[in-house]
């Protein structure tokens, strides 16, 4: 545990350390920030029954940041230290694989949830001015940032696995944006397709739809053991990965 945490600390570190990640956290924070002026200003003039967060999280700006965002916090994590040369001595320390790939992931995760931390403001700033209204059911806003780490979580784990792929973090990015793009349009189908099969898929893989379904504030176990066990699965290919390299 002791080596897990020194590593952990250490990825998190180097994030805070890196330009890269700033600038990533600042492109965020803007992008967040100017779609929910926008949908506010939309939902004050728009129908009834329909959610901020309904609406910020499914909306195609928020799903290309996306997109966009998690190649960039995961294409360094393996291919630096490949590039560097520092993947041998990291490897062949008295640590096991599983804990330098648990390691990493949780210092993207972190990465990742600090940089939506600034965005609760939009809560205060709802209930603030909704003072004379209804206040914000609290159930859609507890839904979408759930659902937002759960599948950021996945998303992560992919792009850490595709970095292990290569020393190339340019190859790792694409890699990694390539597979989040086919997980997102399979989760389409159903909006193509009439055939039951594809409409069955897409119910299990469209993380647009889970994403709409957790920001309404529903709660479904399907999908939440979808991404637990998919977030699993990708680290544990991860690690099968670096063991299949005879670093020790």
């Amino acid at each position: 545990m002791s080596a897990f945490l020194t590593l952990w600390r250490k990825e998190l570190t180097t994030y805070f350390l890196s330009p890269i990640a700033y600038i990533v956290m600042i492109f965020f924070l803007v992008v967040m920030g100017a779609i929910f002026s926008l949908l506010v200003s939309v939902l004050a003039e728009g129908p009834a029954g329909v959610t901020v967060m309904n609406l910020l999280f499914g909306s195609p700006f928020f799903w290309m940041t996306m997109l966009v965002l998690i190649p960039l916090l995961t294409m360094r994590l393996f291919s630096e230290e490949k590039r560097s040369g520092t993947i041998e001595t990291l490897m062949t320390a008295p640590v096991s694989d599983a804990a330098v790939v648990l390691a990493k992931f949780a210092g993207a995760l972190s990465f990742y949830i600090f940089m939506w931390a600034p965005t609760a403001l939009y809560i205060f700033i709802l209930y603030y001015f909704s003072a004379d209204m209804a206040p914000p059911d609290p159930g859609p806003m507890a839904g979408g940032y759930l659902g937002a780490i759960l599948i950021g979580m996945f998303y992560l784990s992919i792009g850490l696995f595709c970095s292990a792929l290569t020393s190339n973090q340019i190859i790792s990015a694409i890699i990694t944006f390539a597979v989040m793009i086919v997980l997102f349009l399979t989760g389409l189908l159903d909006y193509v397709a009439n055939a039951e099969w594809a409409q069955t898929l897409s119910a299990h893989l469209s993380s647009y739809s889970h994403m709409l379904e957790f920001s309404r504030g529903t709660l479904d176990s399907r999908p939440i053991l979808y991404y637990l066990s998919g977030t699993a699965a990708m680290l544990f290919a991860t690690v099968k990965m670096l063991e299949a390299r005879n670093w020790k």
